[in-house]
């Protein structure tokens, strides 16, 4: 159980540092297409669930639904400059909300449940 959740500490600093390291890339590169950081953060979150899966750790459900939520609206945003929508969707904005909405829809159906 130990060596477990030692593993599981790890994979959690790795990400973390492939989280950072990405963070500053995009950062750095300017040139990037919007939508690009936000594709990699989701990767990232559903690498580690991934991961976590093929070594007997149980997943985390935010992470994974943070990951698909950032993966989808980062795709958007990719999409969008290729195929020049006109319309507009703020990444980090509709992320927020949707995870906001995610949490409190769990709180009410825990409660329903008791």
């Amino acid at each position: 159980m130990e060596n477990v959740q030692r593993l599981n500490r790890n994979f959690d600093t790795m990400t973390w540092g492939a989280f950072f390291i990405w963070w500053g890339i995009t950062v750095l590169f300017k040139s990037l297409p919007a939508g690009t950081g936000a594709v990699g953060i989701g990767l990232i979150l559903l690498g580690l669930n991934a991961v976590r899966a093929v070594n007997g750790i149980p997943t985390s459900g935010f992470t994974i639904t943070l990951g698909l939520i950032t993966l989808g609206l980062g795709g958007f945003d990719l999409a969008k400059a290729a195929l020049h929508l006109p319309w507009d969707l703020p990444v980090f904005a509709t992320t927020l909300t949707l995870l906001g909405v995610l949490f409190l829809a769990r709180a009410v159906l825990a409660n329903k449940s008791q």
